[in-house]
């Protein structure tokens, strides 16, 4: 049975286990051997990383093609319109191409949200709001684009969940094994071809 943790990810922590300068990796938290991030989560944003030491099941997670949903709350400056929230449903023309659809919806702030440290930056003459945004596709830096292109610059950005995983109990730098039970069905779904 494949070994998969989760963990939540602290904003400056760079989701890989070395770095030559000295910043902040996953070795400073996670002292398990042998697992690998299954996919990449931005050094400036937080929550969900999923590692397992299982090679096929970290290329089937992490592979644009494999469709996962990843939900995201993006803190945004600016009115969270429905015009936004609608481009986004239709798929935003980025350099890279036309994104996927997405489920969009404003929201308000998450009651679960810890402080970030640093804190953003805060101007009082600029609003802000939040948006629930889930895709299927991993394009780089892609959250951050898709907002952007409809006028909402991100200001902060929490990953939520990896298909059926959550943030769900798991403190910030935080992590835990994933039960057997949770992983089997993807197990399943990782062995296949095609």
């Amino acid at each position: 049975m494949a070994r998969v943790i989760l963990f939540n990810k602290p904003y400056d922590v760079l989701t890989q286990f070395t770095d030559e300068v000295g910043r902040q990796t996953l070795a400073d938290f996670i002292p398990v051997p042998a697992v690998y991030p299954a996919g990449r989560l931005d050094r400036d944003s937080e929550g969900l990383v999923v590692l397992t030491d299982d090679g096929v099941l970290q290329g089937r997670i992490s592979s644009p093609g494999a469709k996962f949903a990843k939900t995201y709350f993006v803190q945004v400056e600016g009115i969270v319109t429905e015009e936004a929230l609608g481009q986004l449903r239709d798929g935003v023309l980025l350099k890279d191409g036309l994104t996927l659809p997405a489920q969009a919806r404003a929201v308000e702030a998450p009651k679960w949200l810890w402080p970030r440290e640093p804190p953003i930056r805060v101007r009082q003459t600029v609003p802000d709001g939040w948006i629930e945004l889930t895709i299927r596709e991993g394009k780089n830096r892609q959250v951050r684009r898709m907002v952007a292109a409809v006028g909402l610059p991100c200001l902060r950005l929490i990953r939520w969940s990896v298909g059926d995983w959550t943030l769900q109990g798991l403190a910030q730098g935080n992590w835990r094994d994933v039960a057997a039970p949770e992983v089997a069905p993807l197990g399943g779904m990782a062995s296949r071809k095609g």
